[in-house]
């Protein structure tokens, strides 16, 4: 006789902050949580609240296989997978080292789809299922100092897109989540992993390439506020392909859309000071 199997909601980066919230949300309105981080201690309260916890480094694909394994056995099989974990490389373009370009693309983009590829099959066997990928309103409108992160989660945007398109004929619903400012631990882990050269042009301006590490965290909306709203929207019927919440997740948009190149780069620059660099006369 075949083994029932119990769906459950897979989650990444659940350490901290917004990873956290999406647990506890998901788990609050009645459904089997799967945890997941770098650093299982940090699973800890999660675990006492009734949850499964992993460790689990999205960017190792042996460990990822080793965990669906594990739940498989265990009689689970992934109905909902939340792709949340992320990393956020910040400085100036020419400042930033290749290897830190290439770990911003292998956590936001790689890993997340790699995920994806492990449990989908799994989704259109049994005819149904939700993808929710994590992704940033930075995937629509690029700043100063954010290089890296912004084209990782663009790539991650147009990725998600052609996977919704493609997955929902199959019976698999794919959603992209576009979070403008959610308090979380981002802001202080993106200000520390800034790359600024000793040398660099940009060093008389180290405030605003510093402003834009932390900018997210500005007025930002509660983690638990976001992760309630969003678990409540992927519950109706009518949800959004792209849901968007959080401080500045519509204006963001909007000014891409509407401003002028021209009007929106020279605001940027002023935000993030760039406006007080002058070229360099020739020696």
């Amino acid at each position: 006789m075949k083994q029932q199997t119990q769906e459950l909601v897979l989650i990444t980066g659940c350490g901290s902050g917004i990873g956290q919230a999406l647990a506890r949300a998901f788990h609050r309105s009645g459904q089997r949580v799967c945890a997941t981080a770098r650093r299982i201690d940090t699973l800890a309260p999660l675990q006492a609240e009734g949850m499964l916890v992993r460790a689990l480094d999205v960017t190792d694909g042996d460990a990822t296989q080793a965990l669906l394994a594990s739940l498989a056995a265990e009689g689970f099989a992934v109905g909902t997978l939340v792709n949340n974990a992320g990393y956020g490389a910040m400085g100036p373009m020419l400042d930033v080292p290749q290897s830190e370009w290439q770990r911003q693309f292998e956590v936001n983009l790689f890993a997340p789809f790699a995920l994806v590829r492990a449990v989908m099959p799994g989704m259109i066997e049994r005819g149904r299922g939700l993808v929710v990928n994590i992704s940033s309103v930075s995937g629509v409108l690029t700043t100063p100092f954010a290089g890296p992160y912004c084209a990782s989660k663009a790539a991650f945007n147009a990725a998600t897109d052609a996977l919704r398109m493609e997955a929902e004929p199959l019976g698999v619903r794919v959603v992209t989540v576009q979070p403008g400012g959610i308090q979380s631990s981002f802001g202080s882990n993106a200000a520390n992993q800034v790359s600024l050269a000793p040398d660099s042009p940009y060093q008389v301006v180290r405030e605003g390439v510093l402003a834009r590490a932390n900018e997210s965290q500005s007025d930002a909306m509660p983690a638990d506020t976001f992760a309630s709203e969003l678990v409540a929207q992927l519950a109706r019927p009518d949800c959004p392909p792209v849901v968007r919440l959080g401080k500045k997740s519509r204006l963001m948009p909007f000014l891409k859309q509407w401003v002028p190149v021209r009007t929106l780069d020279g605001i940027l620059r002023k935000r993030f000071q760039l406006d007080r660099l002058k070229p360099r006369t020739g020696g």
